[in-house]
């Protein structure tokens, strides 16, 4: 059994309320526990007062957690152990674990470019940069203490609130119950690389007082369903990270064929449990033959357990996947299943269960489908013309758009609710460190003021 701590500004904090954490059998795996309130608003003030680590030693210190974080043993887990320990419990692919990992080590390897790249092209670093004795614009942190309510579906979500840390914020991480290795593992490394106790923290809570580290905090990031979208929606200190809704658009002068290969990775890659996973596909024209040739596609991907080095698709307890599938059946109910409409449990025999792919077909672009987001291989294809024009493609976190129309690209990149726009075959999971996800988290805790020396 693993024991996995609060990291407080005092160092680890064995709690007396603690979790019992279990793998896909159920079958206990580590025990987590749990900051109570005090705990918390202490922790929040100790941040305030630890002093700014100077930007160069910020970078070193990156680099270095970065090498420990993919190949080192970090609180008596090796990287594999670890790897093995995230895909037994969240029924995450093996391989997609691991690829997180080096997705994570690179994004700190490279932090300093990501920073760089937010920062306006007119302002500079720091008020000692010489261009400052005749007045420019200084890009400076809007507050101290960053806060972030993590994510448990995907260990690469963690590559999100780096940027703060690289800015010189002070940062209170609460991860997901659902997966605490990850950033236990990166903060850890992270203190010994150099932050320290009072640089950045992990404070693990239910949910009562799960809201404390943000009303304590100046800003924080919170990821979450529609429900969380709403519940913070007008706190202006609160960045909410809500579903993906990605899509993709086929336009009728260019042909589907050759871009089958890049929907169905961008359906299924990484498990399909990923923001960036594509859920909606959307056709000028018929979309049955699209549709028929995703599903294909899709059926052949292979049943296996999560640890299996073959497999692709995600895992999770039986009794889980069957309520996913009923779920499924009650909103895909007048639609034409071209795959999974006789389930998608696939029972492993260990207490566990395969999630299968899905596709549906919609009649309509404006059908609700095509705003879920599920936790597997789930694709809605609906029919697309001009009239619907680009109402139905709102809300984007990345939109493939197969197209040659220059005017359309030009409303999709002009559509503030698109948070990405890819032209022609790209599959939506395609990300490039120090390129906006969401935009730059930078342009959320960052402004600039006037000095003049």
């Amino acid at each position: 059994m693993l024991s996995l701590d609060v990291l407080g500004p005092g160092g680890p904090y064995r709690s007396r309320r603690q979790e019992t954490i279990g793998d896909l059998a159920g079958k206990p795996v580590a025990t987590l526990s749990l900051a109570p309130s005090l705990y918390v608003t202490r922790a929040i003030k100790a941040l305030r007062r630890a002093p700014e680590l100077p930007v160069d030693a910020r970078i070193a210190a990156f680099a270095q957690a970065a090498r420990a974080f993919a190949t080192q043993s970090i609180a008596g887990l090796t990287a594999q152990e670890y790897q093995h320990t995230v895909s037994a419990v969240t029924g995450i692919p093996i391989t997609v674990v691991r690829e997180a990992t080096d997705d994570i080590a690179r994004a700190a390897e490279r932090i300093h470019g990501s920073v760089e790249n937010a920062r306006p092209a007119g302002a500079v670093g720091s008020w000692r940069d010489p261009r400052a004795r005749d007045g420019a614009a200084v890009w400076t942190r809007r507050g101290t203490v960053f806060a972030v309510h993590a994510a448990g579906n995907h260990p690469a979500v963690h590559q999100g609130w780096l940027d703060a840390l690289a800015l010189g914020y002070r940062v209170a991480v609460r991860p997901s119950r659902r997966e605490p290795f990850t950033p236990h593992r990166l903060v850890t490394a992270l203190r010994e690389a150099g932050f320290g106790d009072d640089g950045i923290v992990l404070l693990p809570t239910d949910h009562t007082v799960a809201d404390d580290i943000l009303r304590h905090a100046d800003f924080g990031m919170v990821y979450g369903g529609a429900d969380v979208m709403d519940k913070y929606a007008g706190d202006p200190r609160i960045l909410p990270q809500g579903p993906g809704r990605s899509k993709i658009l086929i336009t009728a002068e260019t042909d589907w064929k050759p871009v089958v290969d890049t929907i169905v990775e961008s359906i299924s890659s990484g498990g399909g449990v990923g923001c960036v996973n594509a859920t909606g596909v959307l056709v000028e024209g018929d979309p049955a033959p699209v549709a028929a040739a995703i599903a294909e596609r899709l059926a052949e991907l292979p049943s296996l357990p999560a640890t299996d080095e073959r497999a692709v698709l995600p895992v999770q307890p039986v009794g889980l996947a069957r309520r996913w599938d009923g779920y499924l059946r009650r909103r895909a109910a007048g639609t034409k299943a071209w795959l999974g409409g006789d389930g998608i449990v696939d029972d492993l025999g260990d207490g566990s269960a395969v999630l299968r792919p899905a596709v549906h077909q919609l009649d309509s672009p404006f059908a609700e489908q095509l705003g879920m987001e599920l936790g597997f291989p789930c694709a809605w294809v609906a029919p697309w013309d001009r009239d619907a024009g680009i109402r139905p493609l709102r809300d984007t976190l990345v939109l493939t758009a197969v197209t040659t129309d220059e005017n359309l690209i030009d409303e999709l990149v002009a559509e503030p609710t698109i948070a990405n726009v890819y032209v022609g075959d790209h599959p939506t999971p395609w990300m490039e460190h120090g390129l906006p996800h969401d935009g730059y988290l930078a342009e959320f805790l960052m402004r600039t003021k006037t000095i003049r020396r």
